[in-house]
């Protein structure tokens, strides 16, 4: 898939680059967290009054405690990916594909939801571009179209290292006789160029569905089942290899994710939630809302949405070849909304509360308190309605289209509610005294 350079966007103490923030690799974000911002989408108030420790402490232990759910959620959904992939690998058929992908789009639900988490939290920041980078040059992993448009400059788009044991970069040349998920995170950002992404849930996804090769038509990528077959009727070439890249990758994927439990576990002396709980409270309250701000504007208003919008550009789409965008972005804004209310619904249908922010805020400010719930909702409405009109055949690659008014307004107004609640976000932090939280858009005209 091609990168196309954009202006940048600066949110909530720290520059973030559109064009960079949505390949999700950068750690910049994460790691200038308590720096100040330039400017602002909103004038912040002065903090009214300081909140209790001790009130603030539980926030941010029920914010772990989130965490490790919603973390849960995403290894557990990914184990079922696995077993889905498993049976498809032992019988290849149009069932077991199609469960396969049913279970691709599962286990997309909780991870979304964790991606608030990413921005403030350098540990998750450092790890997610293993599991979730975007956009992908797909000539690097399998078989692509003859009029398959590459990055510019990417001395991988071509490698193709399901037909090749070797592969050509520049005057390198890299075994891959064996693949394995060690192999294959070695070759992420390949030749300098983070087009060349060969693990993770795309690299899985485009296995899984092939190329959308209809545009701005209807319709996702439609890989045979054939293609994962060995001997009589086999399609792809290569189809051993291509079996081995599917097992290492998703493999790959759930021991990532097991690692990420892990890191959010209570009790454990040296994980990243132990050092979180032991930052003073006000810390721990940065980290929220720069993650929930940071995800709001920067990357899903940006990145995610305003890019591919302005550029009319399937190829800037997230889970493009499965179609599935409308429900990811559906899901990073819910992840917004549960950080705020400390709320999360599981994959098992239970709802995990706790202490939250709202009820900080409130106790504080009623009024700001409901501003932001409000735009929570209505950006969930918003979302919403890309996610009916997905239902009804017209899905996100359809509503860019140059020549569909229409859908490019349900786009904008999706952007538009993020980018108010960003608004509102700062406010709120504000009223709990972290007034040092100044969303910048850095020219990047909302």
């Amino acid at each position: 898939m091609i990168r196309m350079p954009l202006a940048t966007a600066s949110l909530l103490a720290v520059a973030i680059s559109l064009a960079g923030c949505g390949d999700d690799k950068k750690e910049a974000a994460a790691t200038q967290a308590a720096a100040p911002a330039a400017t602002s989408t909103a004038a912040a108030p002065a903090a009214t009054a300081k909140v209790d420790e001790a009130e603030a402490k539980k926030v941010v232990a029920h914010y772990a405690d989130l965490a490790l759910a919603v973390f849960t959620d995403a290894h557990t959904t990914g184990v079922a990916l696995q077993k889905a992939v498993d049976a498809l690998l032992a019988n290849p058929n149009d069932d077991t594909l199609k469960a396969a992908r049913e279970a691709w789009l599962a286990a997309r639900v909780p991870y979304m939801q964790t991606e608030v988490f990413r921005f403030g939290n350098p540990v998750v920041d450092d790890w997610e571009g293993q599991l979730n980078a975007w956009p992908l040059d797909e000539g690097l992993i399998d078989y692509v179209a003859g009029d398959y448009q590459h990055a510019l400059g990417n001395p991988g788009a071509t490698a193709n290292i399901i037909a090749n044991t070797t592969i050509q970069i520049g005057e390198d040349k890299i075994d891959v006789t064996e693949i394995t998920g060690e192999k294959l995170a070695s070759l992420n950002e390949l030749g300098g160029s983070e087009a060349n992404v060969a693990t993770g849930y795309h690299a899985i996804e485009f296995l899984l569905w092939g190329q959308d090769l209809n545009g701005t038509g209807p319709g996702a990528g439609n890989r045979p089942a054939s293609d994962f077959k060995v001997g009589e009727g086999a399609t792809g070439g290569h189809n051993e290899r291509r079996r081995q890249y599917l097992k290492a990758a998703t493999d790959l994927l759930v021991s990532d994710l097991e690692y990420m439990v892990g890191q959010w576990k209570s009790g454990v002396a040296d994980n990243y939630r132990a050092k979180l709980e032991a930052e003073s409270a006000e810390s721990g309250l940065r980290k929220m809302l720069f993650g929930m701000g940071s995800l709001s504007l920067g990357e899903l208003a940006g990145e995610r949405m305003k890019v591919a919008l302005e550029a009319n550009s399937t190829e800037d789409e997230h889970d493009c070849f499965s179609d599935n965008t409308h429900n990811s972005h559906f899901y990073n804004a819910k992840g917004i909304r549960n950080v705020y209310l400390g709320e999360y619904k599981k994959v098992d249908g239970t709802t995990l509360t706790g202490p939250s922010l709202s009820a900080l805020v409130a106790k504080i400010d009623a009024q700001t308190d409901s501003t932001v719930k409000a735009d929570l909702e209505a950006t969930e409405g918003k979302m919403q309605a890309l996610v009916d009109s997905a239902n009804k055949g017209v899905h996100f690659d359809q509503l860019i289209a140059a020549d569909n008014a229409a859908g490019q307004q349900l786009v904008r107004d999706a952007i538009a509610a993020l980018v108010k609640q960003t608004g509102a976000i700062e406010e709120a932090a504000g009223k709990i005294g972290i007034t040092d939280l100044k969303p910048d858009n850095a020219d990047h005209q909302f």
